[in-house]
């Protein structure tokens, strides 16, 4: 495209040397426009066609008559056609290609129905095929066996695809296919590899909007393939020859829900390359339609210069003897559009090849790819073209065009910031103002089709970015200084240039918008748009899954649509004639945006009450809408009305201190913080979590995650049949009833007809849901993922420095160059990503929609049934949106301010809702509780929770509660975050994790006040922790038979080990909290703690092999002294201290004796070899600090009362000889009672506890009808 603007921009300037002012206004005098002598003799009006038309001197005859449109055509038939012969003569002679046809006509190149394996559907005319098979292969109907020939693929997804070259004797099954036989070639991008039977690497990963140009060389016996005109290499060479009429045949194969258009050319190539031919021949008027617009766009170059009119073209003019080109310029126009069009009515096929080849370079070079833009020459020549009733078809080959070239333009640095789709989206929207040439694009079967090419956007590889990004430069590396200024000079230009295609994305959806059909009964503005938007979520439902159904767009589009609705509702349609869509009652001040204006806001309740087509099985919080409307049906009537409210009424604040953007205090999305995307940060999470006891992943997704690395199913599972106790009313999720908020209704019915900006708003929360979101956690992990790539660079320097010479330097050195492509490779992506994804203006408009749908939700959970209709993605976008916004590189604003300075309103709604029983998926309240568990690891928001009192009034209760078979693991994480610092072996210092007092205060208090709530948590609790350590003890015992380390069960220890720690840890909490439910009443608790001490101890003192055991705890990246046996040791010490402390300040005659319930545990060796173990553990090497170790002094003393009252009891002698009667439960008592009737075997206690809370066998589970303990029937079930 640069090389066409320039060729147009010389032609432009040796030609603009012709007419002055003088001879314009003679002209313009004059009624017929007829051929006149000058002084010298010289007929100017001829001179001047000869000139247009490229003839000799003298060719044309004096002209007599007047000067129209029929004496054009005349010349042109007559002179031009005489003088270029050629332009007719069509090489017919194509050696070395033949074609399965019936030989009526010129071959069209196609599938051949009869070699489709597996199911083919063609989603567009004429070669735009979809795979809906597990794997489909075709072949062409031609094949070639001599000469260069070339066909291209564009690649509408970028899966698994297969294209290529095979013979007629390659078989295609659903197992095999292009490549897969030995006369069979073919390219796969996906997995970067070329296939010949076996598979070998080749290539660059291939992208959405790719083109790959696969060509066959018979000259040099060879196979190769191009992506975007990029030579990929010579992929097979030495492939076998072939005979006439039995040659290799074009062929694809694609898997599922995969698109590729591909042309043989009936289009004009996107890439040609030199010395290959297309398959089909192009058609015979071809190289006449070219010259006549050569000819028309000579004419507009005169009628360009004369416009300028500079004194040197004026004398150039008179040397020339030619005449002035204003009257001229209509009739030759119209003459030229009427052959051409004459020449295109004689050859039907032929419009397509034209209208995507030579009239689009064409009408490119008078409207000229760079700004500053020739609208009025565009204008001129499309007023000629639009008088012709053939120009129509022309027109939507055109508009095809335009949207295909859009989809595969790649962002050229040295082209920018006029680069990649900008030149043709500018021409596509200043014809889409006309509105027949809207109509014509309106009536076209592809219109949502092409609206979408027109909105896609191809996103760069690998490859692409190491030409936009050549020079990278990070914090601290050590590359060339003048590399920074290079890479913030490119950065500024990508994004410029990204900038200048959103904003006319933004224009061509505005053009939609205000178009109202030619239709009856008439529409309103805003309808059209409405359609396709409905149409495009209907078809990308599941754009989300991991294998997305077939037929959904690309995700550029998603992405695209987004931003543009994004930009509408955040930035306001001040320069856009859009008012008719702002919401009624709002102040009409169309520069501010409808996500700012603030004051009272309002929602349509059919968009969440109504069931249209395009949202049918969209799930909604309370479940699928069918079981709503049968069981929960709404009493408002959805066509009717509307929900109003003030903003920040929903906040506990004080009116006049509340965060609004019409107060004083303004939200952060009002604030002017300077972003530098040019700026690569070197550990891109500000606020990740450093390693610690809990080893959460700090990204939440739609399930729990903590535990996914060793499959939370598998976790959760074991323990399903402990009962749920979230059976909390849905009164007591309300924290206080929202004022101010009324239903009215709909202020006229035909509002409800107009696309407003709710509408849009709605829709963008399912376009972030579908298509951003994937894109947001893409970017995260790759921001991640460069933080750790720069750690070990700079450790590998530091080791490298430390090291004179050796064979480890040359390690080092090697380790060095790998770590340092990476790095390099990954801070080009990142920027990218901060580019595209992280716009200041569009982190602001994320900002404004988090407040927005929060308190959107937070007024509808006061209405009763309506909340339970609102769509699950809602609340998805509101989680992920706020995450993203929390985490993004740069910052939004600082951590102090982001959720204090607009969105106290997220913290009321999750500490309200993880557990509210109108939101039916268990993985929407995981996440919910996810982002509780991250949010408490920081001061900045911990404090926001603390002083909200929403979450101070229900987050106690509300977590006790949900400590159920589910929630356990994110509830355990945010407890053990809340009560963190006041343990054994704790210490504040050098921790991330904030200690809370308040919330210590609050959960001592909901324990103390419901005494039932805590007996059920404590209950659950001792369960928990029983099963993760049987579970824990185990999986090292299977590792350990098989005397190998295998990864999953390393990870699902080390995982079980962590969440055992924080589960003691809780327990600890409890006993120094809340004593008297251990020590006062009944010695139940008291007893089942004691047991599970002993449990822990026995497990973590039995084990045959130390050092096995601590290689068990390791996980990546993690130092030695951050995991190993204190983690769950110092918890245990510290409730037998707690225990202690307490027992000394209450009364002794009421309280249980700690030390007889100790020394009453049948398993004396344990207790000893357990205390003697705690006493010797090398505690000043695991916590810093001396503040604890002086405690130990007084678990010395118990240990020693503890082992001088168990010596009186039982006579110590040893160890066990039968070592197949321990219990494998808690392998320190005896296995003395019996399961019945499935006879299972394990000790009394243990079978005791667990029938507590299940009747089934624990290793079968068997219903359990009694147990037998020493032969005799202790219980019947």
């Amino acid at each position: 495209m640069a090389e066409d603007s320039q060729r147009v921009n010389k032609l432009a300037s040796g030609l603009a040397l012709i007419l002055d002012g003088e001879d314009r206004k003679n002209s313009s005098q004059k009624n017929r426009l007829i051929s006149y002598s000058d002084d010298f003799g010289e007929q100017s009006l001829e001179r001047t066609l000869e000139y247009v038309f490229d003839l000799p001197s003298k060719t044309i005859n004096l002209l007599t008559c007047q000067v129209d449109a029929d004496v054009i055509c005349s010349i042109i038939r007559n002179d031009y056609l005489r003088h270029h012969k050629t332009l007719l003569i069509v090489d017919a002679c194509r050696d070395g290609v033949s074609a399965i046809v019936d030989g009526s006509r010129p071959y069209v190149v196609s599938i051949e129905e009869a070699s489709v394996s597996g199911e083919f559907q063609f989603v567009k005319p004429p070669l735009l095929v979809e795979s809906h098979a597990v794997f489909s292969s075709a072949r062409a109907n031609v094949c070639v066996w001599k000469g260069k020939w070339m066909y291209e693929v564009t690649l509408e997804t970028a899966g698994l695809q297969q294209l290529g070259w095979a013979t007629v004797s390659c078989p295609f099954t659903e197992h095999t296919g292009v490549g897969d036989a030995e006369d069979s070639y073919a390219f796969d991008g996906k997995r970067v590899i070329k296939w010949n039977l076996n598979a070998e690497a080749y290539g660059q990963s291939w992208v959405v909007g790719d083109v790959i140009g696969c060509c066959i060389d018979f000259d040099n016996d060879e196979i190769s393939y191009y992506r975007n005109g990029a030579s990929l290499g010579v992929a097979f060479d030495g492939i076998r020859k072939m005979v006439p009429g039995l040659g290799y045949y074009p062929a694809i194969s694609l898997s599922q829900g995969e698109r590729s258009d591909l042309n043989f050319g009936p289009r004009p190539f996107r890439y040609p390359i030199h010395d290959f031919q297309p398959i089909q021949l192009p058609p015979s008027t071809n190289q006449l339609v070219i010259c006549l617009l050569q000819c028309f766009s000579k004419l507009l170059n005169m009628w360009r210069g004369e416009r300028t009119s500079h004194n040197c073209m004026e004398k150039l003019r008179r040397l020339k003897r030619f005449m002035p080109v204003n009257e001229l310029y209509n009739p030759v126009s119209l003459g030229i559009c009427q052959e051409l069009f004459s020449a295109l009515e004689s050859n039907a096929e032929s419009v397509e090849y034209i209208s995507w080849g030579p009239f689009l370079s064409f009408l490119m070079d008078v409207f000229r790819d760079q700004a500053p833009h020739d609208y009025e020459s565009l204008d001129r020549v499309l007023d000629v073209l639009l008088e012709f009733p053939g120009s129509t078809v022309m027109f939507e080959h055109l508009l095809s065009a335009l949207s295909y070239y859009c989809k595969t333009a790649s962002i050229v640095l040295r082209e920018s910031p006029y680069s990649g789709s900008y030149p043709y989206l500018a021409l596509a929207c200043h014809m889409l103002r006309r509105e027949d040439l809207m109509v014509v694009w309106w009536k076209m079967s592809d219109f949502e089709f092409l609206f979408e090419g027109f909105l896609s956007q191809r996103s760069p590889n690998k490859q692409d970015l190491q030409h936009m990004i050549p020079s990278v430069w990070w914090p601290g590396s050590c590359e060339d200084i003048s590399y920074e200024s290079s890479m913030m000079l490119t950065t500024r230009t990508i994004t410029e240039a990204i900038d200048k295609i959103e904003e006319k994305h933004r224009d061509l959806c505005c053009l939609v918008m205000q178009f109202v059909p030619p239709v009856t009964p008439p529409q309103l503005p805003g309808s059209v748009f409405r359609t396709f938007l409905q149409n495009f979520i209907l078809r990308n439902r599941g754009a989300d899954h991991n294998i997305p159904p077939p037929g959904i767009s690309s995700n550029s589009v998603l992405v695209s649509l987004f931003t543009v609705i994004l930009h509408f509702l955040s930035e306001g349609f001040a320069t856009r004639d859009c008012n008719w869509m702002m919401s009624s009652g709002t102040s009409k001040r169309s520069d501010i945006g409808f996500l700012h204006r603030g004051g009272q806001q309002s929602f349509p309740l059919p968009l969440i009450l109504k069931n249209d087509p395009h949202r049918i099985e969209i799930p909604r919080l309370g479940g699928s809408y069918s079981h709503l409307t049968n069981f929960h049906p709404v009493n408002v009537d959805p066509e009717s009305e509307v929900v109003r409210w003030e903003e920040g009424c929903v906040d506990d604040e004080e009116p006049e201190t509340r965060i609004t953007h019409l107060g004083s205090r303004k939200p952060c999305c009002c604030f002017s913080w300077d972003g530098n995307f040019s700026r690569i940060s070197k550990n891109p999470f500000r606020y990740t979590t450093k390693a610690s006891q809990s080893h959460c992943n700090s990204i939440p997704e739609r399930s729990a995650q903590v535990a996914a690395e060793c499959s939370s199913g598998n976790l959760n599972d074991e323990i399903a049949d402990k009962p749920s106790t979230s059976d909390q009313s849905d009164s007591d999720f309300g924290y206080r009833p929202v004022h101010q908020v009324r239903v009215v209704a709909l202020e006229s019915t035909s509002s409800s007809s107009t696309l407003v900006e709710e509408e849009l708003f709605d829709a963008m929360l399912l376009l972030y849901d579908l298509g951003l979101a994937p894109n947001f956690k893409q970017a995260l992990a790759y921001m991640s993922h460069q933080s750790h790539l720069i750690s070990q660079l700079e450790e590998t320097d530091k080791q490298i420095r430390e090291r004179v010479s050796g064979e480890q330097l040359r390690r080092l050195k090697e380790a060095r160059s790998v770590y340092r492509e990476e790095v390099i490779d990954s801070v080009r992506h990142c920027t990218w990503y901060r580019i595209s994804l992280f716009a200041r203006w569009k982190q602001r408009g994320m900002y404004a929609t988090c407040m927005w749908i929060v308190q959107l939700l937070l007024v509808l959970s006061k209405m009763d049934l309506v909340f339970s209709y609102v769509p699950e993605f809602y609340l998805e976008t509101l989680v992920d949106c706020f995450h993203v916004l929390r985490k993004s590189d740069p910052p939004f604003v600082p951590a102090g301010m982001f959720i204090k300075q607009g969105l106290t309103s997220f913290v009321t709604f999750v500490a309200t809702h993880f557990s509210d029983p109108r939101i039916s998926s268990a993985e929407l309240r995981d996440l919910l509780l996810q982002s509780i568990s991250v949010l408490v690891q920081y001061k900045e928001f911990l404090a926001a929770f603390e002083s909200n009192q929403a979450a101070t009034r229900s987050l106690p209760t509300s977590l006790l509660s949900a400590f159920d078979n589910r929630s356990w693991i994110p509830v355990t994480n945010i407890l053990i975050r809340l009560c963190k610092g006041c343990g054994f072996g704790s210490s504040k210092h050098g921790e991330s994790s904030s200690t809370s007092s308040v919330f210590q205060k609050l959960l001592r208090e909901a324990c103390i006040k419901d005494e039932e709530l805590f007996s059920a948590f404590l209950n659950r609790l001792f369960n928990t922790l029983s099963w993760a350590m049987t579970e824990f003890s185990v999986s090292i015992r299977e590792m350990q038979d098989k005397c190998q380390m295998i990864e999953f069960q390393q990870r699902k220890c080390s995982v079980i080990f962590d969440l055992s720690s924080n589960l003691a840890r809780v327990l600890e909490f409890c006993t120094c909290e809340i004593p008297q439910a251990f020590l006062s009443g009944a010695d139940t608790n008291l007893r089942r703690l004691v047991e599970l001490v002993v449990f822990v101890l026995n497990h973590l003192t039995s084990v045959a092999d130390p050092e096995f055991f601590d290689l068990t705890l390791k996980r990546p990246g993690q130092a030695p002294e951050k995991v190993n046996r204190g983690m769950i040791l110092a918890p245990l010490v510290g409730i037998i201290l707690n225990l202690l402390d307490a027992s000394l300040v209450a009364d002794s005659r009421e309280q249980n004796d700690i030390v007889s319930i100790f020394a009453s545990m049948d398993c004396a060796d344990t207790l000893i070899s357990g205390f003697q173990y705690l006493l010797e553990f090398n505690w000043a090497g695991t916590f810093k600090g001396d503040v604890h170790l002086t405690r130990l002094s007084q678990l010395e003393d118990f240990s020693s009362h503890l082992i001088s009252r168990t010596m009186k009891r039982v006579s110590y002698d040893g160890e066990a000889d039968n070592v197949d009667k321990v219990c494998c439960i808690c392998y320190s008592c005896e296995a003395d009672a019996k399961f019945l009737p499935c006879t299972h075997i394990s000790c009394f206690g243990c079978i005791n506890r667990h029938l507590i809370n299940c009747e089934r066998c624990f290793f079968c589970n068997a219903p359990v009808l009694e147990v037998i303990q020493n032969d005799r029937k202790t219980c019947e079930i």
